[in-house]
């Protein structure tokens, strides 16, 4: 079988790595921006989540230094800075996945682990670090990085490294980098804030934009549960308890690190299998956490909008919105981590009176009504019928006439476990 990702033209070493990953084809995002990047213009791709954006620059920068090893400086030629831990270990698996016959070196840097081990790598030499502002700022003051020989810089997820008020650390770490360079900025969003910085740092950029602007993935299933905030978390026990197999790998965003905390707990002490990541967890304890949930180990995984991007799971089958998201953005970032790479998913709102204006916030951007699910005891709306609920409701998701869509994950084309391409 042929191997879609040969027209463009990548390096024989990295297709090879491609093809015994069982990958068959790219994703939009990707074949529209490798061939930009391999020319070493500066690019701006911007993708829904969950459509292999990171993919998009790990291979061409791989093709990049295969093709120039006679002409590298020695040092670190490429830095992808992420907003997340979780978003810079997903880009160093990335490259080990997909540079298994490329001799190049990567290592992630983040905060909340030891500095040594990270600082041994540094010593050792690496070509391409993938990091997140602070910690990366606390190699540099103490002389362990020297960006000298640097020539490509990504500036990863980009829209959320502003919302989490990381842009005076980004502007520190750029005024260090070579100023000829090559510059790639990744986003789910463009706000004003973005364009604005693009246009300080980029030179001539060329634009690739796949999909929707501020729209959700086209296979999401929504589904809004009107509930009195004190009533959330017994609504959220009976939807999973109603669901039984066909809610098998839940993700459970809150507002708070506490209420995640508290809620893990409540659901534990239910008896549901469930683990918990946010800002006040160790990397060690987050990393176990997320590793058994995407094993299958843990049903539900209770996370603040620190787990918003950088969750790379197969298969997530429901996430579930506890608290309602600040901004229309964040339920789209939410949302889509189910329904990733072209599969289907469900995203539920457990919606409180005070939240309502939030959720028509995010309908208007996302032009969409999203539907209400109503259960009896449950809904605070006086005069909803009972019945409704009981008609809306069919195991823990929302009923759609004519049957909908069948429940079970179901990707565009060929497909290996799930997933026929790199994310």
């Amino acid at each position: 079988m042929s191997n879609e990702f040969e027209p463009l033209g990548l390096h024989p070493s990295i297709l090879q790595g491609i093809h015994d990953l069982g990958y068959i084809r790219p994703t939009p995002i990707q074949k529209e921006a490798i061939p930009h990047v391999m020319t070493g213009r500066d690019v701006i791709a911007c993708a829904q989540t969950g459509t292999g954006k990171t993919a998009a620059f790990v291979l061409p920068t791989l093709h990049r230094f295969l093709i120039e090893r006679a002409d590298r400086k020695h040092g670190v030629k490429a830095l992808f800075l992420a907003p997340t831990r979780e978003l810079a270990l997903q880009s160093t698996q990335q490259l080990q996945d997909l540079s298994r016959y490329v001799p190049l070196r990567g290592t992630s840097i983040f905060g909340g682990v030891s500095m040594y081990p990270q600082t041994k790598a540094l010593k050792e030499g690496v070509d391409i670090i993938s990091a997140t502002p602070g910690r990366l700022l606390d190699h540099v003051y103490q002389g362990h990085i020297d960006f000298g020989a640097l020539e490509v810089f990504v500036l990863d997820e980009a829209d959320r490294m502003m919302d989490m008020g990381f842009l005076p650390d980004v502007e520190k770490i750029i005024s260090m980098l070579p100023p000829k360079r090559q510059n790639i900025i990744v986003s789910a969003t463009m706000p004003p804030e973005i364009l604005r910085l693009v246009k300080r740092i980029a030179h001539d950029p060329i634009t690739v934009q796949v999909g929707v602007r501020q729209s959700t993935a086209a296979g999401i299933r929504h589904a809004v549960y009107p509930v009195p905030r004190e009533q959330k978390t017994e609504l959220l026990l009976r939807l999973l308890h109603d669901a039984g197999d066909n809610m098998s790998s839940v993700l459970v965003f809150t507002k708070t690190k506490q209420m995640a905390s508290k809620l893990a707990h409540t659901l534990e002490r239910a008896g549901i299998s469930v683990g918990v990541i946010h800002g006040d967890r160790s990397q060690i304890e987050r990393q176990r956490a997320l590793d058994a949930f995407k094993a299958g180990q843990s049903q539900v995984l209770v996370a603040t909008d620190v787990a918003a991007r950088g969750i790379d799971v197969k298969d997530i089958s429901h996430v579930i919105n506890f608290d309602i998201p600040q901004t229309p953005e964040d339920y789209i970032h939410r949302a889509g981590r189910t329904a990733r790479a072209e599969a289907t998913g469900d995203a539920f709102c457990l919606v409180s009176p005070d939240e309502e204006e939030m959720v028509k916030d995010i309908e208007r951007v996302i032009n969409q009504v999203l539907p209400r699910v109503t259960l009896p005891n449950f809904n605070y709306r006086k005069g909803s019928p009972a019945s409704a609920g009981r008609d809306a409701h069919r195991g823990g998701r929302p009923h759609h006439g004519g049957g909908g869509r069948p429940h079970g994950r179901s990707g565009g084309g060929p497909s290996r476990g799930g997933s026929s391409r790199p994310r």
